[in-house]
């Protein structure tokens, strides 16, 4: 099972996130289990103060790092330890409940590390190949920024990586957070019920490699039916290869019509 943890102000922003859908289906599985934490709980004073002003001058508000600090800390110790087996499949770890740990190594055999993500405008732009990283993970603690930013002594210090989803701005790092959760859980054993949708997606890496690059596509087009409709006062069909029930020449259609990427 993958641990997904999540660090924000605005918890109630996941509530339909993670009830409905593939996502919800995935927890029910023990595919992932999602943890939405306020960070407002690890604040000290009576007011939860949880942004301050920006050294130097400037208009917003900035996250605190201390709070932040904290939140990271307790949530990794809440964490169950990498732990040994028995050969007759029970705890070897007396500090863990057998129930809570044979859940954990069973479902996710070969899962050790724990990476903690910043969402930021700066950071390393979210791929595939990222994804395909962050899903062989056991522990992901990821923390949504929001107003002006966050202390840059949290991404220094405390966040393994910094993540960007592109070249724009949003209000926090809760979007981000749930476009990592669905990249990183479809990958996942389980989470699909049609292996064959995940194998034949973009950003597949093709067999072999073209010049020392790794060759990728974006997965050809789709249609379904009607086969034939009016739009604009004009008639669209489908493409006749795929009525043809020819599944070679289906194939090479879709490897024709598959852009080709290379990183």
């Amino acid at each position: 099972m993958l641990q997904l943890d999540i660090i924000t102000i605005f918890p109630k922003l996941f509530d339909s996130f993670t009830s409905e859908a593939l996502i919800n289906r995935a927890q029910k599985k023990k595919v992932i289990s999602i943890h939405v934490n306020n960070l407002r709980n690890w604040t000290q004073d009576k007011h939860k103060t949880i942004d301050d002003k920006p050294y130097g001058g400037g208009v917003g508000m900035v996250l605190m790092i201390e709070p932040i600090m904290k939140a990271v800390k307790e949530i990794k110790k809440k964490f169950p330890p990498k732990t040994r087996l028995a050969k007759n499949g029970e705890n070897t770890n007396p500090r863990l409940e057998p129930k809570t740990h044979q859940s954990w190594a069973e479902v996710s055999p070969g899962r050790k590390k724990t990476k903690v993500i910043v969402f930021s405008a700066k950071g390393k732009k979210l791929n595939q190949a990222m994804v395909r990283r962050f899903s062989k993970l056991s522990h992901i603690i990821m923390i949504a920024g929001r107003y002006e930013g966050i202390d840059e002594r949290v991404t220094k210090y405390i966040a393994d990586e910094e993540v960007s989803i592109g070249d724009y701005v949003l209000f926090g790092g809760e979007v981000p957070a749930m476009v990592m959760i669905e990249a990183v859980t479809r990958l996942l054993p389980g989470a699909v019920g049609k292996q064959k949708s995940i194998e034949d997606e973009s950003f597949k890496n093709a067999e072999g490699v073209v010049k020392k690059q790794i060759t990728r596509f974006l997965e050809y087009p789709h249609y379904t039916r009607p086969e034939s409709i009016k739009i604009n006062g004009k008639i669209r069909i489908v493409p006749k290869v795929l009525l043809s029930g020819d599944h070679k020449k289906i194939e090479a259609w879709r490897k024709y019509h598959a852009k080709i990427l290379n990183d």
